[in-house]
């Protein structure tokens, strides 16, 4: 009896490997070029004006890990009118909606390989399930807006993101 009968996953494994390898390899061949271009893709020409005013100024603006969740865009019907937090809301209106964080945060949206850091503008999504309602141009900028809704994976700039409702009464207040 040979040595690997007994371990049918060592075939398997074996033959993974060097596909593991080659995902890895092209991984760290793409985050040089991520980095170089501030992790905006390529051909994402409303992307380019994605980026705050804090990363256009040259300083690095460290994010929490990754993480997933639903989203959708908006905006069309509602142009012309204010946003909660103040920003009057055009199709060029780069930003986000969420229910919790403050105006003002720096989130980072990855969908199918593009990538856009942008502000929560807005309260939102009204729909369940999403925990995003991104701009027309913000979905333009991530080739989102013809999707409607999907999961989309974000990370919250450091040091911004408290939810706030986590604040306590006597702030509220």
């Amino acid at each position: 009896m040979r040595k690997d009968a007994n371990r049918p996953w060592r075939k398997t494994h074996l033959r993974t490997a060097p596909l593991l390898l080659v995902v890895l390899l092209a991984c760290a061949a793409v985050a040089p070029a991520q980095a170089a271009t501030g992790g905006l893709s390529a051909g994402g020409g409303a992307a380019g004006s994605a980026a705050s005013s804090e990363a256009q100024a040259g300083e690095e603006i460290a994010f929490a890990p990754m993480r997933w969740a639903g989203a959708t865009w908006y905006g069309p019907g509602l142009y012309g009118r204010h946003t909660a937090c103040g920003q009057l809301l055009t199709a060029r209106t780069l930003g986000v909606a969420h229910r919790s964080l403050p105006c003002g945060t720096q989130v980072k949206f990855v969908y199918r390989g593009r990538s856009i850091v942008t502000q929560v503008i807005d309260r939102g999504p009204y729909t369940r399930g999403n925990a995003w309602d991104l701009t027309l141009a913000a979905a333009e900028a991530l080739d989102f807006d013809e999707i409607g809704a999907d999961r989309v994976g974000f990370a919250v700039a450091l040091g911004q993101a408290q939810d706030s409702s986590r604040r306590s009464a006597a702030q509220r207040r």
